[in-house]
C-alpha cells in the first residue's frame, strides 16, 4: 500500500490514537506548539533570533510553524536537508556543517542561486578556495559563516589565529559575503549538573569574546554570532556572545534532555510532545512482557526509552532485538495485556525521527493527521 492511499485509510477508519500500525511515532500537537511558542517568547523577550535545527524533526510543516512564531529561518545539519526546506519555500537557511566534496558543491551553488540569503559554514582554507572558484564559475555570491571549535573535537578553526586568517581569506574573495562566526558547543548540552554546564558554557562564552574582539581588531567584527543549543539556551541568550540561537530539541524534549537540570531550582518550561507507540506480543511469563519495537523503533545514544502510558509508568523498558523489546515489572504492578499499545518517550529526539517516515499527529488522543518526515535519508 502507497504511503498515500495508507494515510487517507488511516485517517478515515481510524479516530482514536490507539488504533494505528506499531510502532508509531506519535506527536502531539497541543504540546508541540505550547514549546514553540515557549521559547519564541523566550528569546523575543532575551533580545536575540532563533534559528531553531530542523534536523531535530526533517519536517517541513515542523518548520513552517517555528518561522510562523518568529524564527528567522532554520538550521540545517546536511546539504540534503537545506535542499527539502528550500524546495518547500522555507527562507533564512543555514548550513552547519561544511560542504567540500564537488558534488555537493555544485549542488550548494545550485541551492545559493534558488535561495540567495542561505548560509553555509566553512573552517578551512581549501574549502574557501574550492567554493571561490564554483561561485566565481556559477556568477553568484553566497554568505559564508566561520566555524569555531569549541572542544567538542569535530569541526571549526581551533584557534583566533585561524579564525582571524580564515575571514581574511573569504573577504579577499568577491563572490564570498563573510557574514560572521558559528560557535556550537554540542558537549555542554547534556551536563547533568547545571552549575559544571554553567562554569563551561561561561568558559566557551570568553574564548568566543576573545575572537570577536579580534575580528572586530580588523574591521571584521561578526555581524551574526550563530550558536547554543536547548540544553544551554537559557544561559547563551542571557548572557553569550550569541546574536541567535539553534536551539532543536525544545520542540520534543527526550528522555536524555529531561534528564538534566534545566536550571538551579527552575523546571524545564518545554514538554514531552513526541512519543514511539508500541504494542504488548507476548506475555508468558509473570514478570515481564515483549512489544514489537527494538533497535530499530529507538535511537540508541541515549537513555533506555521511558513508559509514560498511565498505570504503566513503574515499568522499565529494555530491547532484545532488532523488532522487539521487553518491559519489565516488580512488586507484582501490571502489565499490560496482550493486543495493548503504550507510549514511550523517546531516548534521543533527533536519531529517533530518522527511523520513521511519519508523524502521527494527535490532539487529545485522537489522529488528526500525518505529517511525513520530509527530510529523512539522502538524495541522490
Amino acid at each position: 500500500m502507497g504511503n498515500e492511499l495508507y494515510h487517507n485509510n488511516t485517517l478515515r477508519q481510524s479516530t482514536s490514537k490507539y488504533q494505528l500500525n506499531t510502532p508509531a511515532l506519535i506527536l502531539d500537537l497541543d504540546q508541540l506548539e505550547q514549546n514553540i511558542t515557549t521559547m519564541a517568547d523566550f528569546m523575543l523577550k532575551s533580545g536575540r533570533k532563533l534559528r531553531p535545527h530542523a534536523k531535530s524533526h526533517k519536517c517541513i510543516k515542523i518548520a513552517e510553524k517555528q518561522i510562523q512564531a518568529g524564527a528567522a529561518g532554520v538550521c540545517c545539519a546536511t546539504l540534503d536537508e537545506a535542499e527539502i526546506m528550500c524546495a518547500s519555500g522555507i527562507r533564512g537557511i543555514h548550513i552547519t556543517s561544511p560542504v567540500t566534496s564537488a558534488l555537493k558543491i555544485d549542488r550548494l551553488v545550485e541551492l545559493a542561486r534558488q535561495s540567495p540569503d542561505m548560509m553555509i559554514v566553512v573552517d578551512h582554507p581549501q574549502n574557501v578556495a574550492a567554493l571561490a572558484l564554483a561561485t566565481k564559475k556559477a556568477d553568484i555570491s553566497l554568505n559564508v559563516i566561520i566555524d569555531i571549535e569549541l572542544g567538542f573535537g569535530r569541526t571549526g578553526v581551533i584557534s583566533a589565529d585561524a579564525a582571524e586568517a580564515l575571514a581574511q581569506t573569504i573577504s579577499s574573495h568577491k563572490t564570498l559575503n563573510y557574514c560572521g562566526i558559528q560557535a556550537y558547543g554540542g558537549h555542554l548540552q547534556h551536563i547533568t549538573d547545571y552549575q559544571t554546564r554553567l562554569q563551561k558554557t561561561r568558559q566557551a562564552h570568553d574564548y568566543i569574546n576573545k575572537i570577536i574582539t579580534r575580528l572586530s581588531a580588523i574591521d571584521m567584527a561578526p555581524a551574526i554570532v550563530t550558536g547554543g543549543g536547548t540544553g544551554t539556551h537559557m544561559i547563551d541568550a542571557k548572557e553569550g556572545p550569541f546574536t541567535e540561537i539553534q536551539a532543536g530539541s525544545y520542540i520534543f524534549m527526550d528522555a536524555e534532555y529531561r534528564g538534566i537540570e534545566c536550571s538551579d531550582h527552575q523546571s524545564w518550561t518545554f514538554n514531552y510532545s513526541l512519543f514511539v507507540q508500541t504494542t504488548i506480543i507476548s506475555k508468558n511469563y509473570p514478570d515481564m512482557a515483549s512489544t514489537d519495537a527494538g533497535t530499530k523503533a529507538f535511537a540508541l545514544n541515549g537513555p533506555l526509552p521511558r513508559i509514560v502510558t498511565a498505570g504503566y509508568q513503574s515499568l522499565s523498558y529494555e530491547y532484545t532485538g532488532d523488532e522487539h523489546g521487553r518491559i519489565r515489572t516488580v512488586d507484582n504492578n501490571p502489565l499490560p495485556a496482550i493486543g495493548e499499545t503504550i507510549e514511550c518517550v523517546i531516548p534521543h529526539c533527533d536519531p529517533t525521527v530518522a527511523l520513521y517516515d511519519n508523524y502521527h499527529c494527535i490532539r487529545q488522543n485522537q489522529l488528526v493527521d500525518i505529517w511525513p518526515v520530509d527530510a529523512r535519508g539522502r538524495r541522490s
